[in-house]
């Protein structure tokens, strides 16, 4: 690569530590984000990285919100909520795990006996009840809700929302004298507000990203492919500590929000958006960047960027504690289309962030959801012409009690 390109590339990157972390000009507390590098033992991250009173607040939490809602019981299959609540996903197969949580008492899960003690290891629910091969899980699942709820036949059972269909079917055949409803009104409210240790992560996870990316913007040279800058995407993550990876979209792909890995070989004067995030301790960052490798970016480029990063900057000025999710995407989108680049927005403002990449509470018309301190999303808009280019900044930010606070360091302007 040029020395010229190189200068072009990553100005785009190095210029994030020139600019403060609020819109309004308030400190991003900078020094609380920590450093980047790998982390003491990367295999950690699959081990419970919060303390115990972490996960005991949440049950406790949880048992209110059965409790206030008129619910029995909660029942999590392998997922990011069972993770929630136990400190670590076994993963999901065609064998039962499961997790129990009455509204009152300890929880139980229910697993294959030869998992039994890999779960102990990893998860802080001590009550393991293990199932033989030739046995039936749900069987098991049955005489569990008996133990944690005596003397009760019947009931409500909220279930985890993403749990197999068939594994619905067999539980109801199972336990034939209870209802079953979606667990998602429980799971959302415990999980929109994050803690002061979630966030923690979050920060880490957005540090490792931002390292990663900028060390993947100084390797782009002429004759690359989208394939193989997504490879040195994931390996600068790797070797900070942290998996992960992301979309890489040259030239007329950017112009596709989601446009996987087929364009063609990197030219001079041309732009390259990057989308990616690692995960820490189970929590994950969502960045994108979109830069023009070359010697100078041509002045329709300059004009978008800028236009995407004034929506940006209107969005992250107006949110304040109690700002509906809509007014966010609003504030935005009419920078856009005042400046007649409206029709190319095509996509919602911003989503919430935490151990899924996507999740409530989602910046978008029609959602008059406020926001509250402790929420985390993203602010991202964009503007993607087809045949030409798409540019997207995609930001992380927390809503704090004074407004937002972007956990990212922001893009310059142009």
């Amino acid at each position: 690569m040029q020395r010229r390109e190189f200068v072009t590339v990553a100005g785009g990157m190095l210029a994030l530590g020139r600019t403060r972390g609020l819109a309004d000009g308030r400190s991003a507390r900078q020094s609380e984000r920590p450093a980047a590098g790998p982390p003491d033992r990367p295999t950690a991250l699959q081990e419970p990285s919060l303390p115990p009173e972490v996960f005991a607040r949440r049950l406790e939490r949880a048992r209110g919100e059965l409790k206030a809602r008129g619910l029995d019981l909660l029942i999590a299959t392998p997922s990011t909520n069972y993770e929630y609540f136990s400190g670590y996903n076994p993963g999901r197969s065609e064998r039962l795990i499961a997790l129990l949580l009455p509204v009152a008492g300890a929880p139980a899960i229910v697993c294959p006996a030869f998992e039994v003690e890999r779960i102990r290891r990893h998860s802080v629910i001590t009550e393991l009840h293990g199932w033989e091969e030739q046995e039936d899980p749900h069987a098991l699942v049955r005489e569990t809700v008996r133990r944690l709820r005596p003397g009760s036949r019947r009931g409500t059972i909220a279930l985890e929302s993403s749990t197999a269909y068939q594994t619905f079917r067999r539980l109801g055949a199972a336990l034939p004298g209870w209802k079953f409803e979606d667990a998602a009104p429980v799971t959302e409210r415990l999980r929109v507000i994050k803690s002061p240790e979630e966030v923690a992560l979050l920060r880490r996870a957005i540090a490792i990203t931002q390292d990663a990316m900028a060390a993947t913007f100084a390797q782009l040279a002429v004759g690359t492919t989208e394939v193989q800058v997504s490879q040195a995407l994931s390996r600068e993550m790797e070797q900070r500590g942290a998996p992960g990876g992301g979309l890489v979209q040259f030239g007329p792909s950017s112009a596709l929000p989601h446009g996987g890995p087929a364009g063609p070989k990197l030219e001079r004067e041309t732009v390259v958006l990057i989308d990616c995030g690692c995960r820490v301790g189970g929590y994950t960052s969502d960045i994108t960047r979109t830069i023009w490798f070359g010697d100078r970016p041509s002045d329709e480029f300059r004009r978008v960027f800028n236009v995407v990063h004034d929506a940006q900057t209107a969005a992250m000025e107006l949110g304040r504690p109690g700002t509906p999710c809509e007014e966010m995407d609003r504030a935005a989108r009419q920078v856009i289309t005042a400046a007649g680049y409206g029709p190319f927005f095509t996509h919602r403002l911003g989503h919430g962030l935490g151990m899924d990449g996507h999740e409530p509470e989602y910046l978008v018309e029609g959602n008059t959801t406020r926001l509250e301190p402790g929420m985390v999303f993203t602010i991202e808009p964009g503007i993607y012409q087809l045949g030409k280019f798409g540019v997207r900044i995609e930001d992380d930010c927390v809503m704090t009690e004074q407004g937002v606070e972007v956990l990212s360091q922001r893009a310059a302007k142009l």
